[in-house]
């Protein structure tokens, strides 16, 4: 499909041209292509993005020349290609409200729609996620920005409640309708501004306690993963504590909240470590190289089970409540194991009594 976006370079436009590239020829618009060559894929386009506008001018006469006047040329230009085809058009909240911005969205939305009943509006709230301008007119964005760099989180309004809408739900909803399908309400969320400093903020920990931010709900998932999204370049890796002895290293990975703990325990040649056992506290051991031996048994029976293991064929092994267990590294390699525990480590109350699997051990 022949499809024209306008505002391309913006971004809104710019994760919808990431989705479509490669499966749709794309006629991208934004300022530097000027209205000749606007005028030309308005002769071609099957479908129609119109995202292009002006939201913080240095003259509020802009807001009519790039919301107003860029949309009446526009119909204009499609007119001439006597196309009727379909138009989405992200326009905003604040056609509620009677200030100059608001004013050139409703007019906007009003030429669209006296061009052509299939035109779509979305009133779109703060819209947040990835490749947005931070500094600008995103809080979020400025939010994330600073946070990911270790500067402060200026809040002018705290109480102000903010009404949100993430990007790939946008573009969802958006791909919805250019495959045919009836426009449906996007998902919004609402915090005010002081809650989304704080849990934003709250990102910047988790590397020095190894937390991850509650992916069950949806707008912190969100959250964190445009916070992701601007972390500098020159930082994306960042070390691990290691516990190192003559036997190898452990190190903690990732802890949740209330979902257990992720570690890598690394053994050397020859190396056996483990005996013991636990009364709660259970886990998943997961060789991805070398080769070994896990070996169980009953605190209450003297037979001994053995798994043996191997990073060229990765099959995980649990370790059960009440079984004391070692692991033994037989190859003539360094053997790296991942370990999930279904709780956090507390040195406090570590539920793990020293018990030899085998005598020989």
């Amino acid at each position: 499909m022949k499809i024209l976006i306008t505002g391309a370079g913006g971004f809104i436009g710019k994760n919808l041209i990431a989705t479509l590239r490669g499966k749709h020829e794309l006629f991208e618009y934004h300022h530097a292509t000027g209205l000749k060559t606007l005028e030309k894929y308005c002769q071609e386009y099957e479908f129609v993005f119109h995202l292009a506008g002006v939201n913080r001018p240095e003259n509020l006469d802009e807001y009519t020349t790039g919301n107003e006047h860029f949309t009446a040329k526009l119909v204009t230009f499609l007119e001439r290609a006597d196309n009727p085809c379909p138009i989405v058009f992200t326009s905003s909240i604040q056609v509620e409200l009677d200030n100059p911005y608001g004013r050139s969205k409703l007019a906007a939305e009003k030429i669209l729609s006296e061009h052509s009943a299939r035109t779509v509006i979305y009133r779109l709230p703060n819209v947040f996620g990835k490749w947005c301008r931070p500094n600008y007119n995103s809080a979020i964005a400025t939010f994330c920005f600073n946070a990911a760099r270790g500067l402060p989180l200026k809040v002018n309004e705290p109480a102000r409640e903010m009404t949100l809408v993430y990007i790939d739900d946008v573009i969802a909803e958006f791909l919805r309708v250019l495959n045919g399908d009836e426009p449906q309400s996007i998902p919004t969320y609402k915090k005010n501004l002081q809650e989304l400093a704080d849990l934003i903020q709250s990102f910047s920990q988790c590397r020095a306690d190894l937390s991850i931010p509650d992916q069950n709900d949806e707008l912190t998932k969100k959250l964190y993963a445009t916070y992701q999204s601007y972390l500098p370049e020159e930082n994306f890796s960042y070390a691990l504590k290691m516990h190192s002895d003559e036997r190898g290293s452990f190190s903690e990975f990732v802890r949740t909240s209330g979902q257990g703990q992720f570690s890598a325990n690394v053994i050397k040649p020859h190396i056996t470590k483990g005996n013991h056992w636990h009364h709660s506290k259970h886990e998943k051991f997961l060789v991805v190289s070398g080769e070994g031996i896990i070996r169980f048994r009953n605190i209450f029976s003297d037979k001994i089970f053995e798994y043996k293991i191997s990073g060229e064929c990765h099959e995980v092994v649990e370790i059960p409540p009440g079984y004391t267990h070692s692991i033994e590294n037989t190859g003539e390699a360094d053997m790296t194991v991942i370990i999930w525990a279904n709780e956090n480590f507390n040195p406090a109350a570590p539920d793990t009594y020293f018990l030899k699997v085998s005598p020989h051990e």
